[in-house]
Protein backbone atom coordinates (compact mmCIF):
# COMPACT_ATOMS: atom_id res chain seq x y z
CA UNK A 1 0.00 0.00 0.00
CA UNK A 2 1.49 3.56 -0.92
CA UNK A 3 1.55 6.04 1.77
CA UNK A 4 1.66 9.70 1.03
CA UNK A 5 4.60 11.41 1.33
CA UNK A 6 3.07 14.62 2.94
CA UNK A 7 1.24 12.56 5.08
CA UNK A 8 4.53 11.19 6.10
CA UNK A 9 6.14 14.35 6.87
CA UNK A 10 2.93 15.60 9.12
CA UNK A 11 3.75 12.84 11.09
CA UNK A 12 7.78 13.36 11.76
CA UNK A 13 6.79 17.21 11.44
CA UNK A 14 7.96 17.08 15.40
CA UNK A 15 10.42 14.72 15.15
CA UNK A 16 14.04 15.60 17.03
CA UNK A 17 15.55 12.88 18.54
CA UNK A 18 14.89 8.34 18.51
CA UNK A 19 12.36 8.39 21.68
CA UNK A 20 9.96 10.69 19.55
CA UNK A 21 9.60 7.90 17.12
CA UNK A 22 10.21 4.79 18.72
CA UNK A 23 10.18 5.78 22.63
CA UNK A 24 7.42 4.47 25.29
CA UNK A 25 4.79 7.67 24.24
CA UNK A 26 6.55 7.79 20.66
CA UNK A 27 4.95 8.23 17.64
CA UNK A 28 4.97 4.47 16.44
CA UNK A 29 3.27 3.59 19.10
CA UNK A 30 0.45 5.80 18.95
CA UNK A 31 -0.15 5.13 15.22
CA UNK A 32 -0.16 1.40 16.17
CA UNK A 33 -3.22 2.38 19.14
CA UNK A 34 -5.07 4.78 16.78
CA UNK A 35 -4.69 2.44 13.24
CA UNK A 36 -5.99 -0.85 15.55
CA UNK A 37 -9.04 1.40 16.97
CA UNK A 38 -9.43 2.73 13.54
CA UNK A 39 -9.51 -0.79 11.92
CA UNK A 40 -11.72 -2.19 14.51
CA UNK A 41 -14.21 0.78 14.20
CA UNK A 42 -14.36 -0.17 10.38
CA UNK A 43 -14.90 -3.89 11.16
CA UNK A 44 -18.06 -3.17 13.38
CA UNK A 45 -19.36 -1.04 10.54
CA UNK A 46 -19.33 -3.60 8.47
CA UNK A 47 -20.98 -6.25 11.39
CA UNK A 48 -23.46 -4.02 11.69
CA UNK A 49 -24.32 -2.44 8.34
CA UNK A 50 -24.31 0.69 9.19
CA UNK A 51 -21.92 3.43 10.64
CA UNK A 52 -22.17 5.89 13.79
CA UNK A 53 -25.29 7.32 14.14
CA UNK A 54 -26.39 6.55 10.61
CA UNK A 55 -29.94 4.61 10.66
CA UNK A 56 -30.09 0.81 12.07
CA UNK A 57 -30.25 -1.33 8.94
CA UNK A 58 -30.02 -4.86 10.89
CA UNK A 59 -32.95 -7.07 10.93
CA UNK A 60 -32.28 -7.30 15.00
CA UNK A 61 -31.55 -3.76 15.44
CA UNK A 62 -28.18 -4.16 16.84
CA UNK A 63 -26.09 -1.06 17.16
CA UNK A 64 -22.40 0.13 18.98
CA UNK A 65 -22.36 -0.19 22.62
CA UNK A 66 -18.77 1.88 23.75
CA UNK A 67 -15.54 0.59 23.80
CA UNK A 68 -14.22 -1.09 26.31
CA UNK A 69 -9.83 -1.38 27.18
CA UNK A 70 -7.83 -4.33 26.03
CA UNK A 71 -3.79 -4.16 26.76
CA UNK A 72 -1.91 -5.88 23.75
CA UNK A 73 1.94 -6.91 23.73
CA UNK A 74 4.41 -6.61 20.63
CA UNK A 75 7.15 -5.54 19.20
CA UNK A 76 6.14 -2.09 19.76
CA UNK A 77 5.86 -3.12 23.40
CA UNK A 78 2.18 -2.94 25.63
CA UNK A 79 -0.33 -0.70 24.50
CA UNK A 80 -3.89 -0.14 25.74
CA UNK A 81 -6.39 -0.13 23.06
CA UNK A 82 -10.11 0.99 22.93
CA UNK A 83 -11.99 -2.09 22.02
CA UNK A 84 -15.28 -1.22 19.78
CA UNK A 85 -18.39 -3.52 21.06
CA UNK A 86 -22.00 -4.04 19.97
CA UNK A 87 -25.06 -4.63 21.59
CA UNK A 88 -25.48 -8.06 21.39
CA UNK A 89 -22.04 -8.96 21.41
CA UNK A 90 -21.79 -10.56 18.30
CA UNK A 91 -19.01 -8.81 16.83
CA UNK A 92 -15.29 -9.96 17.31
CA UNK A 93 -12.72 -8.63 15.82
CA UNK A 94 -10.42 -9.96 12.61
CA UNK A 95 -7.30 -7.77 13.25
CA UNK A 96 -7.68 -8.28 17.48
CA UNK A 97 -9.79 -11.19 17.87
CA UNK A 98 -11.33 -11.84 21.70
CA UNK A 99 -9.00 -13.14 24.28
CA UNK A 100 -5.80 -12.51 22.18
CA UNK A 101 -3.70 -9.96 23.94
CA UNK A 102 -0.52 -10.47 21.84
CA UNK A 103 0.05 -8.38 17.82
CA UNK A 104 0.52 -10.33 15.16
CA UNK A 105 4.09 -11.70 14.92
CA UNK A 106 4.76 -11.30 18.29
CA UNK A 107 4.17 -15.37 18.58
CA UNK A 108 6.82 -15.67 15.61
CA UNK A 109 9.59 -13.54 18.21
CA UNK A 110 9.12 -16.17 21.14
CA UNK A 111 8.83 -19.21 18.71
CA UNK A 112 12.41 -17.91 17.19
CA UNK A 113 14.54 -17.15 20.60
CA UNK A 114 13.05 -20.82 21.63
CA UNK A 115 14.06 -21.92 18.74
CA UNK A 116 17.62 -20.88 19.26
CA UNK A 117 17.48 -22.70 22.59
CA UNK A 118 16.77 -20.04 24.76
CA UNK A 119 15.21 -20.86 28.30
CA UNK A 120 11.84 -19.22 29.50
CA UNK A 121 13.89 -16.86 31.95
CA UNK A 122 16.01 -15.78 29.02
CA UNK A 123 13.36 -15.08 26.71
CA UNK A 124 11.14 -13.13 29.47
CA UNK A 125 14.70 -10.95 29.83
CA UNK A 126 15.34 -10.36 26.43
CA UNK A 127 11.48 -9.28 25.31
CA UNK A 128 11.56 -7.35 29.01
CA UNK A 129 14.84 -5.81 27.79
CA UNK A 130 14.18 -5.27 23.62
CA UNK A 131 10.74 -4.03 24.08
CA UNK A 132 9.33 -3.00 27.50
CA UNK A 133 7.09 -6.06 27.79
CA UNK A 134 6.39 -8.34 31.00
CA UNK A 135 5.86 -12.09 29.54
CA UNK A 136 4.72 -14.44 31.64
CA UNK A 137 6.00 -18.15 31.61
CA UNK A 138 2.63 -19.58 30.56
CA UNK A 139 2.63 -16.84 27.66
CA UNK A 140 4.92 -18.04 26.23
CA UNK A 141 4.55 -21.84 26.91
CA UNK A 142 0.96 -21.38 25.09
CA UNK A 143 3.10 -19.84 22.13
CA UNK A 144 5.38 -22.46 21.69
CA UNK A 145 3.02 -25.12 22.48
CA UNK A 146 0.92 -24.10 19.74
CA UNK A 147 3.97 -25.54 17.03
CA UNK A 148 2.69 -28.91 18.61
CA UNK A 149 0.16 -29.66 15.52
CA UNK A 150 2.50 -28.76 13.23
CA UNK A 151 5.21 -31.20 14.52
CA UNK A 152 2.76 -33.72 14.10
CA UNK A 153 2.14 -33.37 10.87
CA UNK A 154 5.33 -33.23 9.93
CA UNK A 155 6.59 -35.81 12.11
CA UNK A 156 3.61 -37.85 9.78
CA UNK A 157 4.01 -36.43 6.34
CA UNK A 158 4.34 -38.68 3.36
CA UNK A 159 8.07 -39.35 2.19
CA UNK A 160 9.24 -39.97 -1.13
CA UNK A 161 9.38 -43.36 -2.67
CA UNK A 162 13.15 -44.01 -2.75
CA UNK A 163 16.38 -42.59 -0.76
CA UNK A 164 19.43 -44.14 -2.14
CA UNK A 165 21.30 -43.30 1.30
CA UNK A 166 19.41 -42.88 4.96
CA UNK A 167 21.65 -41.74 7.87
CA UNK A 168 20.87 -42.41 11.90
CA UNK A 169 22.08 -41.30 14.48
CA UNK A 170 21.23 -40.16 17.87
CA UNK A 171 21.27 -37.15 19.93
CA UNK A 172 21.34 -37.01 23.74
CA UNK A 173 19.26 -35.34 25.68
CA UNK A 174 17.94 -35.66 29.92
CA UNK A 175 14.31 -35.98 29.97
CA UNK A 176 11.38 -37.15 32.72
CA UNK A 177 9.95 -40.53 32.42
CA UNK A 178 7.55 -41.78 35.69
CA UNK A 179 8.98 -39.31 37.62
CA UNK A 180 12.23 -40.03 37.48
CA UNK A 181 15.43 -37.99 35.80
CA UNK A 182 16.73 -40.47 32.55
CA UNK A 183 19.10 -39.65 29.76
CA UNK A 184 17.29 -40.75 26.48
CA UNK A 185 18.00 -40.76 22.88
CA UNK A 186 16.46 -39.19 20.36
CA UNK A 187 17.23 -40.84 16.72
CA UNK A 188 17.40 -38.97 13.59
CA UNK A 189 17.25 -40.51 10.29
CA UNK A 190 18.32 -38.28 7.49
CA UNK A 191 17.29 -39.57 4.08
CA UNK A 192 19.36 -38.20 0.93
CA UNK A 193 16.74 -37.95 -1.82
CA UNK A 194 17.59 -38.63 -5.57
CA UNK A 195 18.70 -34.92 -5.91
CA UNK A 196 20.76 -35.90 -3.86
CA UNK A 197 19.49 -33.26 -1.10
CA UNK A 198 18.87 -34.11 2.49
CA UNK A 199 16.08 -33.67 4.95
CA UNK A 200 15.66 -35.22 8.26
CA UNK A 201 12.40 -38.24 7.91
CA UNK A 202 11.53 -37.99 11.47
CA UNK A 203 12.91 -37.97 14.89
CA UNK A 204 12.39 -41.10 17.82
CA UNK A 205 13.59 -41.08 21.59
CA UNK A 206 13.92 -43.88 23.44
CA UNK A 207 15.88 -45.21 26.67
CA UNK A 208 16.49 -48.72 24.79
CA UNK A 209 17.64 -49.18 21.48
CA UNK A 210 17.26 -53.11 19.68
CA UNK A 211 15.64 -54.91 16.96
CA UNK A 212 12.19 -54.64 18.12
CA UNK A 213 12.56 -50.72 18.44
CA UNK A 214 14.47 -50.16 14.77
CA UNK A 215 11.49 -52.29 13.00
CA UNK A 216 9.05 -50.04 14.59
CA UNK A 217 10.67 -46.85 12.96
CA UNK A 218 11.67 -49.23 9.85
CA UNK A 219 7.86 -50.21 9.02
CA UNK A 220 6.60 -46.18 9.54
CA UNK A 221 8.94 -45.53 7.27
CA UNK A 222 7.29 -47.68 4.90
CA UNK A 223 3.94 -46.45 5.66
CA UNK A 224 4.47 -43.28 5.22
CA UNK A 225 5.82 -44.01 1.25
CA UNK A 226 9.16 -45.16 1.36
CA UNK A 227 9.80 -48.35 -0.92
CA UNK A 228 13.25 -48.55 -0.91
CA UNK A 229 16.75 -47.59 0.59
CA UNK A 230 20.09 -48.75 -1.03
CA UNK A 231 22.29 -47.62 1.56
CA UNK A 232 21.76 -47.12 5.29
CA UNK A 233 24.61 -45.55 6.99
CA UNK A 234 24.63 -45.89 10.95
CA UNK A 235 27.02 -46.23 13.74
CA UNK A 236 26.82 -49.93 15.19
CA UNK A 237 23.41 -49.43 16.18
CA UNK A 238 22.21 -52.69 18.04
CA UNK A 239 19.51 -54.93 16.48
CA UNK A 240 19.45 -52.13 13.34
CA UNK A 241 20.87 -54.53 10.64
CA UNK A 242 18.28 -57.03 11.57
CA UNK A 243 15.24 -54.64 11.43
CA UNK A 244 16.52 -52.67 8.17
CA UNK A 245 16.96 -56.28 6.38
CA UNK A 246 13.28 -57.03 7.51
CA UNK A 247 11.65 -54.07 6.82
CA UNK A 248 14.33 -53.36 3.54
CA UNK A 249 15.81 -56.29 2.55
CA UNK A 250 17.59 -55.20 -0.68
CA UNK A 251 19.14 -52.54 1.74
CA UNK A 252 22.74 -52.51 2.20
CA UNK A 253 24.22 -51.40 5.79
CA UNK A 254 27.09 -49.47 5.60
CA UNK A 255 28.87 -48.80 8.94
CA UNK A 256 30.04 -45.24 9.86
CA UNK A 257 34.35 -45.28 9.40
CA UNK A 258 34.72 -42.38 11.45
CA UNK A 259 33.11 -43.78 14.31
CA UNK A 260 34.85 -46.77 14.13
CA UNK A 261 38.38 -45.34 13.80
CA UNK A 262 37.52 -43.02 17.16
CA UNK A 263 36.27 -46.17 19.04
CA UNK A 264 39.27 -47.91 17.85
CA UNK A 265 41.77 -45.23 18.99
CA UNK A 266 39.75 -45.32 22.46
CA UNK A 267 42.29 -48.13 22.81
CA UNK A 268 45.66 -46.39 22.21
CA UNK A 269 47.70 -43.44 24.30
CA UNK A 270 48.27 -40.55 22.96
CA UNK A 271 51.27 -40.96 21.72
CA UNK A 272 50.68 -43.87 19.29
CA UNK A 273 47.34 -42.38 18.05
CA UNK A 274 48.69 -40.17 15.24
CA UNK A 275 50.91 -43.57 14.06
CA UNK A 276 47.63 -45.86 14.36
CA UNK A 277 45.14 -43.29 12.62
CA UNK A 278 47.54 -43.25 9.97
CA UNK A 279 47.56 -47.28 9.40
CA UNK A 280 43.66 -47.62 9.83
CA UNK A 281 43.77 -45.12 7.24
CA UNK A 282 45.30 -46.91 4.62
CA UNK A 283 42.50 -49.73 5.22
CA UNK A 284 39.66 -47.56 4.24
CA UNK A 285 41.73 -45.41 2.06
CA UNK A 286 42.30 -48.60 0.06
CA UNK A 287 41.47 -49.00 -3.98
CA UNK A 288 39.29 -51.99 -3.07
CA UNK A 289 37.89 -54.29 -0.20
CA UNK A 290 40.83 -57.23 -1.49
CA UNK A 291 43.86 -54.07 -0.56
CA UNK A 292 41.45 -53.56 2.14
CA UNK A 293 41.69 -56.61 3.99
CA UNK A 294 45.79 -56.86 2.95
CA UNK A 295 46.09 -53.50 4.37
CA UNK A 296 44.09 -54.69 7.69
CA UNK A 297 46.77 -58.04 7.63
CA UNK A 298 49.37 -55.55 8.19
CA UNK A 299 47.65 -53.51 10.83
CA UNK A 300 47.26 -56.82 13.11
CA UNK A 301 50.97 -57.66 12.12
CA UNK A 302 52.43 -54.29 13.02
CA UNK A 303 49.81 -53.04 16.25
CA UNK A 304 48.37 -56.83 17.37
CA UNK A 305 50.82 -57.26 20.07
CA UNK A 306 50.50 -53.52 21.99
CA UNK A 307 47.03 -53.51 20.94
CA UNK A 308 45.11 -56.74 20.72
CA UNK A 309 41.77 -55.63 20.78
CA UNK A 310 41.27 -53.37 17.82
CA UNK A 311 42.04 -55.96 15.34
CA UNK A 312 38.97 -58.11 16.60
CA UNK A 313 37.02 -54.90 16.06
CA UNK A 314 37.82 -54.40 12.41
CA UNK A 315 36.99 -58.24 11.56
CA UNK A 316 33.52 -58.66 13.42
CA UNK A 317 31.97 -55.95 11.25
CA UNK A 318 33.88 -56.20 8.36
CA UNK A 319 31.01 -57.36 5.87
CA UNK A 320 29.10 -54.14 7.22
CA UNK A 321 32.37 -51.90 6.60
CA UNK A 322 32.87 -52.49 2.70
CA UNK A 323 29.92 -51.92 1.37
CA UNK A 324 31.28 -48.15 -0.02
CA UNK A 325 34.20 -50.11 -1.83
CA UNK A 326 31.68 -50.57 -5.04
CA UNK A 327 31.90 -46.81 -5.27
CA UNK A 328 33.89 -44.10 -6.93
CA UNK A 329 36.91 -42.49 -4.49
CA UNK A 330 35.04 -39.26 -4.70
CA UNK A 331 31.59 -40.46 -3.53
CA UNK A 332 33.05 -42.67 -0.74
CA UNK A 333 33.29 -40.22 1.92
CA UNK A 334 29.39 -39.66 1.63
CA UNK A 335 28.63 -43.16 2.12
CA UNK A 336 30.96 -44.33 4.89
CA UNK A 337 30.52 -41.75 7.16
CA UNK A 338 27.78 -39.90 9.07
CA UNK A 339 29.47 -36.97 9.30
CA UNK A 340 26.27 -35.35 7.40
CA UNK A 341 24.12 -36.41 10.32
CA UNK A 342 26.99 -34.99 12.64
CA UNK A 343 27.25 -31.69 11.94
CA UNK A 344 23.78 -31.38 12.36
CA UNK A 345 23.29 -32.94 15.41
CA UNK A 346 26.27 -30.36 17.01
CA UNK A 347 24.01 -27.67 16.09
CA UNK A 348 20.75 -29.45 17.57
CA UNK A 349 23.22 -30.12 20.70
CA UNK A 350 23.67 -26.30 20.91
CA UNK A 351 19.77 -25.29 22.02
CA UNK A 352 19.57 -28.43 24.17
CA UNK A 353 22.70 -28.25 25.85
CA UNK A 354 21.05 -25.35 28.53
CA UNK A 355 17.72 -26.14 28.83
CA UNK A 356 16.30 -28.06 32.33
CA UNK A 357 15.42 -31.87 31.81
CA UNK A 358 12.37 -32.34 29.61
CA UNK A 359 9.02 -32.83 30.85
CA UNK A 360 7.79 -35.37 28.08
CA UNK A 361 8.78 -36.56 24.86
CA UNK A 362 6.61 -34.11 23.04
CA UNK A 363 8.92 -30.71 24.26
CA UNK A 364 12.16 -32.78 22.91
CA UNK A 365 10.66 -33.20 19.65
CA UNK A 366 9.09 -29.70 19.39
CA UNK A 367 12.11 -27.69 20.24
CA UNK A 368 14.25 -30.03 18.02
CA UNK A 369 11.95 -29.31 14.93
CA UNK A 370 12.21 -25.63 15.48
CA UNK A 371 15.80 -25.81 15.53
CA UNK A 372 15.76 -28.14 12.59
CA UNK A 373 13.53 -25.28 10.65
CA UNK A 374 15.73 -22.49 11.94
CA UNK A 375 19.00 -23.96 10.35
CA UNK A 376 17.34 -25.85 7.24
CA UNK A 377 19.45 -23.53 4.59
CA UNK A 378 22.50 -24.54 6.54
CA UNK A 379 22.60 -28.01 5.81
CA UNK A 380 20.58 -29.70 3.60
CA UNK A 381 23.01 -28.75 0.27
CA UNK A 382 22.75 -31.35 -1.78
CA UNK A 383 26.01 -33.76 -1.71
CA UNK A 384 29.40 -33.44 -3.47
CA UNK A 385 29.79 -35.18 -7.04
CA UNK A 386 26.35 -36.78 -6.27
CA UNK A 387 26.34 -36.98 -9.86
CA UNK A 388 28.40 -39.89 -9.77
CA UNK A 389 27.14 -41.54 -6.87
CA UNK A 390 23.70 -41.66 -9.26
CA UNK A 391 25.80 -42.72 -12.07
CA UNK A 392 27.14 -46.18 -9.85
CA UNK A 393 23.39 -46.55 -7.93
CA UNK A 394 21.77 -46.91 -12.04
CA UNK A 395 24.33 -49.88 -12.32
CA UNK A 396 24.67 -51.28 -9.13
CA UNK A 397 20.71 -50.76 -8.69
CA UNK A 398 19.47 -50.99 -11.87
CA UNK A 399 16.06 -52.93 -11.09
CA UNK A 400 15.27 -50.22 -8.27
CA UNK A 401 15.79 -47.52 -9.85
CA UNK A 402 12.53 -45.24 -9.85
CA UNK A 403 11.35 -44.08 -13.44
CA UNK A 404 10.73 -40.70 -14.38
Amino acid sequence: MAIDEKLLDQLIAGYKKQEDLIGENGLLKELTRRLLERAMSAELTEHLGHGKNQRVVNSNGNVRNGHYSKKVKGEFGEIEVEVSRDRDSSFEPLILPKGQSRFMGFDGKIISLYARGMTTREIQCHIEETYGVEVSPSLISTATKAVTDKVRKWQGRPLEEVYPIVYLDAVRIKGRCDGRMVNKAVHLAIGVNMEGAKEVLGMWASENEGAKFWLQIMTELKNRGVKDIFIACVDGLKGFPEAIEAAFPGTEVQLCIVHLVRNSLNYVPWKDRKSVAADLRAIYNASNAEEAELKLVEFEEKWSGKYPSIGPIWRRNWERLIPFFAYPAGTRKAIYTINALESLNISLKKVTKNRAPFPNDEAVFRLLYLALRNIDNKWTMPIRDWKAALNCFSILFENRMPTF
